[in-house]
């Protein structure tokens, strides 16, 4: 004999039970949910049924709720309304007080930019000394002749001036350009003999007396200086020091405004220390090179001198012919050298890596000064 279920009824008529109970009314309902909660809440098992019957009845609590709001908002509209007005006008307000973003043009762009470099512009050490130095650099040109060359006068005869070597070597073919051939000849000739030495020097007094190297000027008849506003005035030898390789020129006439060089003890060098060579290497400039001192109280001895110099200073900023003369300076702008030499394994007379200048307290001493 088979055991009687706690419940013989089945889960479909508890269901229909609840709802029966449920549309019976309001009171069955409110007595159905406590029930169920008493049940859920003692040890007894709680039926399908009872379960069923207290969600159906929270069901019925939203629709009231729902229409809780609908009746407000039937009933005072406009409170409700002029809520949510006074929120959004502030917003309203600020939206409008902001004005569109004003395009810049282009001058504006460029005056702001220009601004900017102005106050962020900051020059390099190199340049600062460089524009420091300039105005006491000026090139130094040695001639052989003591006046300078009178133009050749051209000759209408054949067979004499330029016309006749033409002739000759080009025959009738380019005897009509010989005597320009013999002229321009003639004139290179006259050119080649003026610029016997080319060189550098640097205004140690501003009433022009100006520090180079011998070696520049030795053996010369005539010399020139050209200032840094390209002012040519003619210049005498009034000092030289042979075992410094440097000479003391005197110029016959200087620029108004005319400013000598400062100096710097060389013996306060150190290696590594940034210096800079100012010129007119190759007759070229005034040309800057830089780099650093990478020696001291060296000794060096040109191919065609017998006594060495010594106490030198080494540097390997670039030096080339023309060079010499030239002064040596610090990223201060201060003079502590005179560019004399540079060191080639080789017999071509161009820069390698290894320089050469006189400390400025030798060379200043050729000029009987102090230069501190």
């Amino acid at each position: 004999m088979g055991r009687t279920p706690l419940y013989s009824s089945s889960a479909a008529s508890f269901r229909g039970k609840g709802r029966a109970r449920a549309s019976a009314g309001g009171a069955s309902a409110a007595s159905t949910a406590p029930a169920a909660s008493q049940a859920a809440s003692g040890n007894e098992a709680c039926p399908p049924a009872a379960a069923a019957a207290a969600t159906q009845a929270g069901l019925q609590t939203s629709p009231a709720k729902s229409r809780g709001l609908r009746a407000f908002l039937g009933r005072k509209p406009v409170l409700f309304f002029a809520g949510l007005l006074a929120a959004l006008l502030p917003l309203a307000v600020y939206i409008g007080m902001q004005t569109a973003p004003r395009i810049p043009a282009d001058e504006d762009i460029e005056k702001v930019v220009a601004k900017t470099l102005e106050q962020r512009a900051i020059a390099a050490p190199a340049a600062k000394a460089y524009d420091k130095i300039r105005p006491s650099v000026v090139r130094v040109r040695a001639y052989a002749t003591a006046a300078p060359p009178q133009p050749h006068a051209k000759s209408d005869k054949p067979g004499k001036g330029g016309a006749g070597k033409g002739a000759d070597k080009g025959g009738d073919r380019n005897a009509g350009n010989a005597d320009k051939l013999g002229d321009g000849k003639a004139e290179a000739e006259a050119v080649r003999d003026e610029a016997q030495s080319v060189g550098s020097g640097v205004v140690i007094v501003d009433s022009g007396i100006i520090l180079t190297n011998l070696h520049v000027v030795v053996g010369s008849k005539r010399l020139k200086v050209i200032f840094h506003d390209g002012m040519e005035a003619s210049a005498t030898l009034i000092g030289a020091r042979p075992e410094h390789d440097l000479a003391v020129l005197q110029a016959s006439a200087i620029p108004d405004d005319l400013v000598a060089a400062t100096m710097a003890p060389a013996s306060e060098l150190a290696l590594g220390q940034p210096v800079m060579a100012v010129g007119f290497p190759f007759d070229i400039g005034p040309s800057v090179t830089t780099g650093v001192v990478s020696g001291l109280n060296r000794e060096f001895r040109a191919a065609d001198d017998r006594q060495p110099l010594t106490r030198l200073i080494q540097f390997d900023a670039a030096a080339n012919p023309g060079s010499s003369g030239g002064p040596l300076v610090t990223m201060e702008g201060d003079v502590v050298g005179i560019v004399t030499g540079i060191l080639n394994p080789t017999d071509q007379g161009f820069f390698v890596g290894i320089a050469f200048a006189v400390p400025i307290e030798s060379a200043a001493g050729a000029a009987g000064l102090s230069p501190f």
